[in-house]
């Protein structure tokens, strides 16, 4: 899908496909097809990268400049707000006062920008690196709420792990897999957050020598300024979520570890109680002929009381000392 935006007195706006994009200040395209691609190439003379040259990771093939354009490469997290996160790569080509993006997903930060900046209200641009910061800012401030959401998750399976008389032994709860895989995913979504994270803060560093080549729009450079800071500090943030998710899933497996531990001790007690007299009853269930108690009128009775003495001397002995 092409989309093309232009700029009347700082406003951005959705132009019509027919009138090309020779006057896009923006040109957004969404899993182009050929002929959209050819249009933009013809229209722009910059080529459109492809799917696996996007997907490459080397830094020289995401971050260069090719016939006085600027390519930048990034990888993108999606889908975290449905608990499958994925990356996805985004190209933003900057060339003289035109932005070209490419994208092969849904991206809800682009979306977001769309609707707020073609508001009669919405914010005011002085050109296509503007247009770009604004990208970037929606793309940050998405990654922000995500880790917030995450933050708060991440507080409530807190408390329901640490709670007095945990809620882990409620039958809902139960179930340590689904806790397990809770984190997991939790975990997965965080190392992708700071993958992309990663990617923007270095096309940040990659943008600053061209905005402050810009000397015309100083505002450009604080902006980006702004948004490193915030990508910095993000990239902390998600160290220190990870870092809860790891004391998370060892108090997880050490709650395990102790359920585990009492079915044994449970068996363990059994095992006390019913050894002695098991060892009672067997050695009179031995086919001896000579053995006094066989023909005693109170044998039954005596073998009765010594195997119930054999189970609770020994409890009370263990439960003395502490070890039950």
């Amino acid at each position: 899908m092409l989309s093309a935006y232009s700029l009347s007195s700082g406003q951005l706006s959705p132009g019509a496909i027919s009138d090309g994009v020779e006057r896009a200040v923006w040109v957004d395209l969404l899993e182009p097809t050929r002929e959209e691609e050819r249009q933009v190439e013809q229209s722009t003379g910059l080529a459109v990268p492809t799917r696996e040259e996007m997907a490459e990771i080397e830094i020289s093939n995401r971050l260069y400049e090719e016939d006085g354009a600027s390519f930048a490469t990034v990888s993108l997290l999606v889908g975290a707000s449905a608990d499958k996160p994925a990356l996805t790569p985004v190209t933003f080509i900057l060339k003289g006062e035109r932005l070209l993006t490419v994208r092969y997903s849904p991206v809800r930060a682009f979306e977001a920008f769309t609707l707020q900046a073609c508001r009669p209200v919405g914010q005011r641009f002085s050109g296509s690196v503007a247009v770009l910061l604004g990208l970037m800012e929606a793309v940050v401030n998405r990654l922000a709420d995500t880790l917030e959401q995450s933050g708060v998750s991440l507080d409530i399976m807190a408390q329901n792990i640490f709670e007095e008389e945990s809620r882990f032994r409620r039958a809902e709860v139960r179930d340590f897999r689904n806790v397990l895989r809770r984190l997991g995913r939790k975990g997965d979504m965080l190392s992708k957050a700071r993958e992309s994270l990663v990617s923007l803060g270095r096309m940040t560093a990659f943008l600053s020598a061209i905005i402050e080549a810009d000397a015309a729009h100083k505002e450009n450079r604080t902006r980006l300024k702004s948004i490193g800071r915030d990508i910095a500090a993000l990239t902390d943030h998600v160290s220190y979520l990870t870092g809860r998710i790891s004391l998370l899933l060892d108090a997880t497996l050490g709650l395990i570890n102790m359920e585990q531990n009492g079915i044994i001790k449970i068996f363990s007690v059994a095992a006390v109680i019913f050894l002695p007299p098991t060892l009672v009853a067997s050695i009179y269930g031995m086919n001896f002929e000579h053995m006094p108690e066989l023909r005693w009128m109170l044998g039954y009775p005596f073998a009765l009381i010594m195997m119930v003495a054999a189970a609770v001397l020994p409890y009370v002995y263990f439960k003395r000392k502490g070890w039950l």
